[in-house]
């Protein structure tokens, strides 16, 4: 008698992310501060990705970036470009270090890299007269195939939104507004508004002696949707208004970064518009 046929048990399912990024000068100024990343990495290598894509995990992870630049001239540039290239630079050593405990080990990891950058920063600025000052916002998210790490450090925003919302900033805003919104003294649109809403307390470079970056991190599922963005894009758009461009499907030649840059630079334009999205998907293209 033959046996009846058994079915095949599936092969597992392999988590993998998709994004999109994009960044736009904005309608009144004449270069760009701004600076978005996404790469892959490994213990070895390092590959650039494309401003949209899907990917699974394997065995690399991924990390997605916003800095934002401050300086006279063209240093604000300079400062944003500086920083990318030294995260990319020093996280095939972390991805290393991390092999055989990441999860009591990111801190570590994140904090040296902060400071090497901020030390990088300094040094440039010091040694350099058109460099003095100059300065930058760092957000960057890491995911592993179980974990999103950040750090974090100014205004720039990570935002997290689980399938349901409700639309969570994870990042702190370091300045004296950002603290009076966390402690509920002000409301958004007040805090929209003051003026000092641009004064930072903490920054790479920037002349600042030390800084504390924000580090945390998110076991993530899928559905859940991450958003990395300079404050350009905060400017032009209410909470509110992203959580309806995270959640609302886009055209198919039309991107969810590209969406919200448009919208924001339509709606304010005054300063550099970065977007960077990312969502947790089940089994993506490898």
């Amino acid at each position: 008698m033959s046996s009846p046929d058994v079915p095949a048990t599936p092969p597992p399912t392999l988590p993998g992310l998709s994004w999109s990024g994009l960044t736009d000068v904005g309608r009144y100024r004449k270069n760009n501060e701004d600076t978005f990343l996404a790469l892959t990495f490994n213990g070895h290598d390092v590959r650039y990705l494309g401003k949209t894509g899907e990917a699974a995990f394997g065995g690399s992870d991924f990390l997605f970036a916003v800095s934002d630049g401050m300086g006279g001239a063209q240093s604000g540039e300079f400062a944003s470009r500086i920083t990318i290239d030294r995260v990319t630079r020093l996280l095939p050593r972390g991805f290393r270090l991390a092999a055989s405990g990441l999860d009591s080990g990111f801190q570590d990891i994140l904090t040296e890299l902060f400071s090497a950058v901020h030390a990088d920063l300094i040094k440039l600025g010091r040694s350099y007269e058109e460099c003095a000052g100059m300065g930058c916002t760092l957000s960057l998210a890491w995911f592993t195939p179980e974990w999103m790490y950040f750090g974090h450090i100014g205004d720039s925003r990570i935002y997290y939104l689980p399938p349901g919302g409700p639309l969570t900033q994870l990042t702190h805003d370091h300045s004296y507004v950002g603290k009076l919104r966390r402690e509920g003294k002000i409301n958004e649109r007040q805090q929209r508004s003051d003026p000092r809403r641009n004064a930072l307390s903490q920054a790479l470079g920037a002349s600042n002696q030390f800084i504390e970056p924000q580090i945390g991190a998110i076991r993530h599922q899928p559905g859940e949707r991450f958003l990395i963005c300079s404050d350009g894009l905060v400017d032009g758009l209410w909470d509110r208004q992203i959580e309806e461009h995270l959640t609302t499907p886009t055209a198919p030649d039309v991107s969810t970064a590209q969406r919200l840059v448009a919208d924001a630079v339509q709606s304010s334009g005054r300063d550099n518009t970065t977007a960077v999205v990312i969502e947790v998907g089940g089994s993506p293209r490898p």
